[in-house]
């Protein structure tokens, strides 16, 4: 059977952890589902209208995190580091059950969500993958905020810089290939906040879960959380981690060249938004072994985490 078939998991996934910005307790069940189904969240809080399809169309908010609601209002939240696990493993099918309407923020990367979904296993299907090809240069300008997405022939390679005034932080840049590189370092990455933008981002309601245990925080030339860095890019590591857990709200894994500066959760949204606006800026493929080296997809996590 294909490598380059469709993956579900093997066993479910129960995982408990707090809202990092609701600061509710919530319980995930990440289960098994069959080919072509695509990621699903369920609110199984709620009796009604309770499907929420992660996708890109979907998104509601991005302040901060990204929100996806359905057409009744019923929502749920911080989905892009679960989202980020997902892609990077190559889950292409899963239900993921959620009793409140904040993804569990755990430590604040992603590793955990990976750590757990490699226990439960991965099942492939005898269904093909499909992946979303970039057939031509797509890019958004705004102030000195840019991103951009143009073809790329068997990869999807991430450019990605950030810029702080913050002496610590500075500028940073890393650029990897989603599906050849060690991406150790972006999934083991945490979010990270100044400081001094506490105060304003909990008098906005947010981040009543926060504490040191699932964010950096950034203060006087250094970080306040003990232990240090995991590694020496762990900023614009993390801005790439959610940057990938985004792009999957396109649906399917994507074949291009990502470029961003001072970009975040809105920036990917929007170009996603303008990309699929027109039927000739990509094409939708099922892949056969014919097609595509099956060292191309889905090997590096398993290679470098299992």
């Amino acid at each position: 059977m294909s490598s380059l078939n469709q993956k579900t998991l093997k066993n479910s996934v129960e995982i408990e952890g707090i809202g990092l910005h609701s600061g509710k307790n919530v319980k995930l069940l990440i289960k098994p589902s069959e080919p072509d189904t695509g990621i699903v969240f369920k609110r199984v809080d709620l009796k009604n209208n309770n499907l929420i399809l992660p996708n890109f169309l979907n998104v509601t908010n991005t302040s901060l995190n990204t929100t996806i609601s359905n057409e009744a209002g019923v929502k749920v939240s911080t989905i892009e580091h679960l989202m980020g696990a997902l892609f990077c493993l190559g889950i292409d099918n899963a239900l993921i059950e959620i009793n409140n309407e904040e993804v569990p923020i755990l430590d604040g990367s992603a590793i955990e969500f990976v750590d757990k979904l490699l226990v439960a296993g991965l099942k492939t299907s005898n269904k093909a993958i499909k992946i979303i090809k970039i057939n031509k240069k797509i890019e958004i300008q705004e102030d000195e905020k840019n991103i951009s997405i143009e073809p790329s022939k068997l990869s999807l390679d991430i450019d990605f810089e950030i810029s702080f005034k913050d002496d610590f932080i500075k500028t940073q840049k890393n650029k990897i290939n989603v599906y050849s590189d060690d991406l150790k370092d972006i999934l083991n990455s945490r979010t990270f906040c100044l400081y001094e933008d506490i105060e304003k981002i909990k008098k906005m309601g947010l981040a009543k879960g926060g504490s040191l245990r699932n964010a950096i925080v950034v203060k006087d030339n250094g970080i306040v959380n003990e232990g240090g860095l995991r590694n020496s890019k762990e900023f614009v590591n993390h801005k790439i981690l959610d940057c990938i857990g985004d792009l999957y709200t396109s649906g399917y894994r994507i074949i291009g060249k990502i470029n961003c500066s001072q970009g975040g959760h809105y920036l990917t949204n929007k170009i996603l938004r303008k990309l699929f606006s027109d039927n000739k800026n990509f094409s939708i493929k099922e892949i056969k072994e014919r097609n595509l080296p099956n060292t191309i997809i889905d090997k590096s996590i398993l290679r470098s985490i299992a």
